[in-house]
């Protein structure tokens, strides 16, 4: 009951009951990454004439947790889905890390109001403006 109870009337926790039924009717299921999202595609066409390709998150919906490989894949950067090729992700590429937007985990740089410190010292031509008295 609370599950369906989510579907209704939430959007970031899994799937809502029209993303159910528009899977369900158009969706074919292509893959599933290590986190658990499941990712499809079909349902007519998008803006630029491409195949429509969504996932769906296991738990919230959170957009920086899509791996490398389905990135590319969901932003038709690619044709072949990492479920259909052996992905290595590059060297550069980096793992997976939540969002620490408002944990304690947030990027707080020197001299911001959460850390102590100066921030540093402006270098170069740039000279901030003050208002004439």
């Amino acid at each position: 009951m609370m599950s369906l109870l989510k579907q209704i009337f939430t959007w970031w926790n899994g799937q809502t009951i029209g993303t159910r039924f528009h899977t369900w009717r158009f969706g074919k299921k292509v893959g599933e990454d290590q986190f658990g999202n499941v990712y499809y595609q079909g349902g007519g066409t998008d803006s630029e004439g491409r195949t429509r390709r969504w996932v769906i998150y296991k738990g919230y919906a959170e957009a920086s947790a899509i791996p490398p490989g389905w990135h590319g894949w969901i932003h038709h950067r690619t044709d072949v889905s990492p479920a259909d090729e052996d992905y290595k992700p590059r060297e550069w590429q980096k793992d997976h890390r939540p969002n620490g937007t408002g944990t304690a985990q947030a990027y707080r740089p020197p001299g911001s109001l959460a850390v102590p410190g100066e921030r540093p010292r402006v270098t170069g031509d740039y000279d901030a403006w003050t208002p004439r008295g």
